[in-house]
């Protein structure tokens, strides 16, 4: 059935590409974005009649700009521990401020997506499922714990906690983490490992992409709970990530003795989301070969090879 969609943050990494997928799906959607990086990201996208676009700061947000939407998809926000670092009075005010304005405009029957993160579980020795204790090491998770606990504290709602995601988009990123070595390693010749042993979990966008329309389909049975969004195959350490991308590009891998800024260390369980249906469709492979390919061309170098 078509619905009217709200994708805040449309016009980001991810959103960009949800955006994309609805329309194909032949849904009405909106993207509510500031565009502080521009309009680059959703030019292909202009003509389809089926496509809205509202100009507006999620700290603007009004009654008028939430009414009407079948389902809302909550991605805005500052993403990752240094911009967060970096901006912390900003990433309270978006990450947290704008989403209680956010859940206080919209109506019970509306459907809530979040955009939530793994990044909350901080440094954890133990296999972390959706009731593992939460101990955020960094601004961003802990932003994105209370916006989280916001969310939930509303019916109608889902968090879903992703793995960190990478692979290409129209609006890139080059700060996550598989994206950022891939390009070191063509740019530079060279990736410095700050705590190479400690994991982390990733995601491919695409999957990314799918995990956000299975929560829209299988709402009756998600909502009001909170799951995390990965596979168990793709915990992963930053040596591994490193020698993965090995098999494409010659670099240097440096293991530095100065200690890394970000602590977080954790391995995660996707069996709740597992359980209902979803399933991931691309590993890391998949992403990294279509990274090297990008980064390559924007810098007129190819030393990798396509097996």
């Amino acid at each position: 059935m078509k619905k009217k969609i709200l994708i805040t943050g449309g016009a980001g990494y991810k959103g960009v590409l949800l955006t994309d997928a609805l329309l194909k799906l032949n849904h009405e959607v909106t993207i509510l974005d500031n565009f502080m990086y521009g309009y680059e990201s959703i030019l292909h996208l202009i003509s389809n009649e089926n496509l809205t676009i509202n100009k507006t700061d999620i700290r603007n947000l009004k009654q008028s700009d939430v009414d009407g939407f079948n389902v809302v998809y909550h991605l805005a926000g500052i993403s990752g521990m240094p911009a967060c670092a970096t901006n912390p009075h900003s990433a309270e005010s978006i990450n947290v401020d704008s989403v209680a304005k956010l859940i206080g405009f919209m109506k019970p029957e509306q459907l809530l997506i979040n955009a939530s993160t793994t990044s909350m579980y901080g440094f954890s020795d133990v296999i972390c499922d959706e009731e593992t204790i939460i101990s955020p090491v960094s601004i961003y998770g802990k932003t994105k714990f209370i916006s989280e606990n916001l969310i939930q504290s509303r019916d109608n709602s889902i968090s879903l906690r992703f793995a960190t995601v990478f692979g290409v988009s129209p609006k890139m990123r080059n700060d996550l983490m598989v994206n950022d070595f891939t390009y070191k390693a063509i740019v530079d010749r060279s990736i410095i490992l700050f705590a190479g042993e400690t994991k982390r979990t990733f995601i491919h966008i695409n999957d990314a992409i799918r995990a956000y329309i299975f929560a829209m389909d299988n709402a009756s049975i998600m909502k009001n709970n909170i799951y995390n969004v990965g596979d168990d195959s793709m915990n992963l350490s930053k040596i591994d990530i490193s020698n993965n991308i090995k098999q494409y590009v010659k670099f240097e891998i440096i293991n530095s003795v100065l200690p890394d800024l970000d602590k977080r260390s954790f391995e995660i369980s996707f069996k709740k989301i597992n359980d209902i249906g979803f399933k991931t469709k691309y590993n890391l492979n998949d992403g990294i070969l279509d990274l090297v390919k990008l980064y390559s061309f924007y810098v007129q170098y190819t030393p990798y090879k396509i097996i």
